[in-house]
């Protein structure tokens, strides 16, 4: 089973594209090769695989952080599933994650969602989407200092409060307060729920 993310820059057209296409492919690059393992292409759309499904979650709220700390954001769909077909670009990849990921994006819009998931389980789908949309209520509102707290906490997951503060060079009650305001533990126990799911689902 592998994962894939389908994703575009709200708004983009607002922007100056030279203003953000590269931070987008900064955010991208720790997560492999490009065009094979992330692409981004049309401008404003971008396509990941993230190989390890019990860690698409987290890579997704990783990547809307960062956009959010330079005050961007995107919508994203993640879709489970297999890899049929193993192309050179990763947007001319095949399988039933990219089929997923693909259709449930084009319905974002509509949906007014900036995050959801499918895996083909719909019970699964609509309690995780429902989780989803709760947690959007704060994460689509995180301001930059936030998103950047948030962003630093997930690539830094062994660091303490302390280390985090000389991370952001801020103190530690500086950190406190922003951990607070990002809600960020509720997104851990997000997390670590949609974790115990996948891996369920990809038990034999």
């Amino acid at each position: 089973m592998t994962s894939v993310i389908t994703g575009d820059i709200i708004d983009s057209r607002k922007q100056k594209s030279k203003d953000w296409v590269e931070g987008l492919k900064k955010i991208l690059s720790p997560f492999g090769e490009t065009p094979s393992q992330w692409e981004v292409y049309r401008g404003d759309e971008f396509q990941i695989e993230i190989q390890n499904p019990e860690e698409a979650l987290l890579s997704a709220i990783l990547i809307k952080a960062h956009l959010r700390s330079i005050k961007l954001d995107a919508r994203m769909s993640i879709g489970f599933g297999n890899k049929t077909h193993n192309a050179e670009k990763i947007s001319e990849s095949n399988g039933s994650a990219f089929i997923h990921s693909g259709e449930l994006f084009e319905t974002l819009k509509k949906q007014k969602v900036t995050l959801a998931m499918r895996t083909g389980d719909t019970i699964l789908d609509e309690k995780v989407n429902l989780m989803l949309q709760l947690a959007l209520t704060f994460m689509d509102s995180w301001l930059v200092q936030s998103a950047e707290f948030v962003a630093a906490a997930i690539e830094n997951p062994t660091f303490s409060q302390e280390e985090l503060g000389q991370k952001l060079g801020i103190n530690q009650a500086a950190v406190s307060r922003r951990q607070k305001r990002a809600q960020f533990d509720l997104v851990m126990n997000l997390d670590r729920y949609f974790r115990t799911q996948i891996k369920q689902l990809t038990a034999p």
